[in-house]
């Protein structure tokens, strides 16, 4: 019974666009998340003249924004994937759910 469920899932096209879309958008998430992270690591490690100069008159540098701002990219990109993934993707699982137990 299972085996035939799952066959008839894989067969509706619905579920290759869910995968499609859901797969695409991961994966792009997933690039600017490495071009951000990665960026600040090489900024680190060969521009640390950049990242030392003080902002204003304190001991704070300008890497600590810069750090907090990854930080704060991470927690935005995870807000917006799911957000898309409780509208878009559990919308079309749901449609495809729907139409396998038909």
């Amino acid at each position: 019974m299972a085996d035939n469920v799952v066959a008839r899932i894989r067969a509706n096209p619905k579920y290759a666009e869910l995968r499609k879309k859901r797969g695409g958008f991961g994966w792009w998430l997933t690039l600017l998340m490495m071009v951000v992270y990665y960026g600040y690591i090489a900024l680190i490690a060969f521009n640390k003249e950049f990242l030392a100069q003080p902002l204003g008159a304190g001991v704070t540098t300008i890497g600590v924004p810069i750090g907090f701002g990854v930080i704060v990219f991470t927690i935005v990109i995870t807000g917006i994937y799911v957000r898309r993934a409780n509208d878009e993707f559990d919308r079309l699982t749901k449609e495809i759910l729907q139409e396998v137990s038909k």
